[in-house]
């Protein structure tokens, strides 16, 4: 609870010496050392990489906790917060789509395309301003999911240790579990584990946006039915469960056809467009991912709690 708190007041913090982006300098350094270019050779060295960079975040991170009650209770426990705020990202989600929001609210597609950068993979150039706000939209549900409960998920089961070893799979996912034509082979098992690790935080995300969409657009049966029957249909075995649940919600189709590194790529059209994509759809958004990411609080602390009497 006391990482949630610093995440919502603070953000992020912007430390040169951040954990999770020493893990990105670690993959980075990894990928310009192992990749070979040939299939059989990067699939054995990116499961080496991908092993190895798991093995040492969970290992570093319980010793330094350990090192830490070792000196004082305190500071064992006051590390094990600092570490899990760093692994927790909804204030800083929230903050990106608002400046898309407000760029947009001014008419300044400029800068919208510049803010959508910190959510989207997909090329900003491409996007119009439905466009934007679609991408904003999508991206509120799918991090909610992959920045917020995932790493709230593994805290609750498995400490500061588990949400940090959570940061280490999906940075790898995010940087080298591409199906281009370099990560194929060498990103398959980092994509492969961030797709099984994503598993359960996916489908909890998803219920906590359909509890959300109870209280704040009154669509909790058309995000529940949207869910069902368009999560599937996403290249993801995960995102799409969140990113149908908030179409749903909101009464608007999400997906379909999308730029990314100047590749068009085909992908499904989820929920069904009943409303607007406009900016009244991304406050909605905005207001959803809060109530959901609540949700899911109460939900973690609940099992932290019943695990804690096991």
């Amino acid at each position: 609870m006391s990482a949630v708190v610093l995440d919502l007041l603070f953000g992020d913090p912007e430390w040169r010496v951040h954990p999770v982006r020493l893990i990105g300098y670690a993959i980075a350094y990894g990928d310009r050392s192992l990749h070979t270019g040939f299939p059989r050779a990067d699939l054995l060295r990116g499961a080496c990489l991908t092993a190895s960079l798991i093995g040492a975040t969970l290992l570093i991170t319980w010793g330094a906790i350990a090192a830490a009650r070792h000196v004082s209770s305190y500071a064992g426990a006051l590390l094990a917060v600092v570490l899990a705020w760093t692994t927790l990202s909804a204030r800083g989600l929230d903050d990106a789509a608002r400046r898309v929001e407000h760029a947009i609210a001014r008419e300044d597609l400029s800068a919208a395309r510049s803010a959508i950068r910190a959510l989207v993979g997909r090329d900003p150039d491409s996007l119009d301003r439905t466009g934007l706000i679609a991408g904003a939209i999508e991206s509120l549900a799918e991090n909610l999911s992959d920045g917020f409960v995932a790493p709230l998920f593994f805290l609750a089961v498995a400490g500061a240790s588990g949400a940090m070893t959570y940061k280490a799979i999906n940075t790898l996912d995010s940087m080298i579990g591409y199906r281009d034509e370099r990560y194929l082979y060498f990103g398959r098992i980092a994509a492969r584990l961030d797709d099984v690790a994503n598993l359960i935080p996916s489908r909890l995300a998803a219920v906590a946006i359909t509890a959300a969409a109870a209280l704040i657009t009154a669509r909790p049966r058309q995000s529940l039915s949207a869910w069902f029957a368009d999560a599937r249909k996403h290249e993801s075995p995960n995102a799409g469960y969140p990113e149908a649940a908030m179409a749903g919600a909101l009464g608007v189709q999400l997906g379909g056809d999308a730029y990314y590194a100047g590749i068009l790529e085909h992908r499904a059209r989820l929920g069904s467009p009943e409303r607007a994509i406009d900016l009244k759809a991304l406050a909605s958004a905005r207001h959803i991912t809060w109530a959901a990411g609540a949700i899911a609080l109460i939900v973690m602390l609940s099992l932290r709690q019943a695990l804690a009497y096991m």
